[in-house]
């Protein structure tokens, strides 16, 4: 179902340089696990595919509403395609789009899809503190510290998200082991200058 107009996504309304720094991130995962072909689930701006294509990627883009211009217009928790069609599958600040019992159906058919991983981003809710340290020679470091004495609250449906990580309802451990039922989780972290997204690269296992 089309929660946005297409509008939402201009590029000064957008593209901030933490959404920059988060879309390093996402070209990064899926560029060195050297696939041949992938599929973005939720192509927002398109802005992934246009710089994946600049590194030789080839990406096809599924998306509900047409105005997005995909390459395949579809739903996520229903992939119009065969198992293991594409090499790496990826949806980034999607699933949280959907009911959570759906966004684990779309995580399951985004496994079937994948050849070998899978690559998506969620919204984190735990609050971060980000700190830079300048070493000499070395240059800057980054970490994230949890802000103290946080107490999860309840999700409210805000008209896009229905849920987030470290909400009351979906704490990290219950939606890790929900999405371990489903493929074999190799790393999750969330980006120093942009902690709000948390990434998580999935190998599927095709034996």
């Amino acid at each position: 179902m089309k929660q946005v107009d297409s509008s939402h996504y201009a590029f000064a309304r957008y593209m901030s340089p933490g959404r920059w720094s988060s879309l390093w991130h996402q070209l990064d995962e899926v560029s060195r696990l050297q696939p041949q072909r992938v599929l973005e689930v939720g192509p927002g701006a398109g802005v992934f595919k246009a710089v994946a294509k600049t590194m030789g990627l080839a990406v096809e883009t599924l998306d509900p509403d047409p105005d997005l211009q995909p390459d395949h217009v579809g739903r996520a928790d229903a992939l119009p395609f065969a198992d293991a069609s594409f090499d790496v599958c990826c949806a980034f600040q999607v699933l949280e789009h959907l009911p959570y019992p759906l966004a684990l159906q779309a995580f399951g058919e985004l496994a079937r899809v994948a050849r070998t991983h899978v690559v998506i981003s969620l919204p984190d809710a735990r609050p971060m503190w980000h700190y830079r340290l300048h070493l000499p020679r070395i240059g800057a470091r980054d970490w994230l510290l949890p802000r103290p004495f946080h107490r999860p609250r309840a999700h409210v449906f805000d008209g896009e998200h229905h849920w987030e990580l470290n909400t009351l309802e979906h704490p990290l451990p219950r939606v890790l082991d929900d999405l371990r039922r489903r493929a074999t989780l190799l790393r999750h972290y969330r980006v120093p200058s942009h902690a709000y997204h948390h990434f998580f690269v999935f190998a599927v296992d095709r034996r």
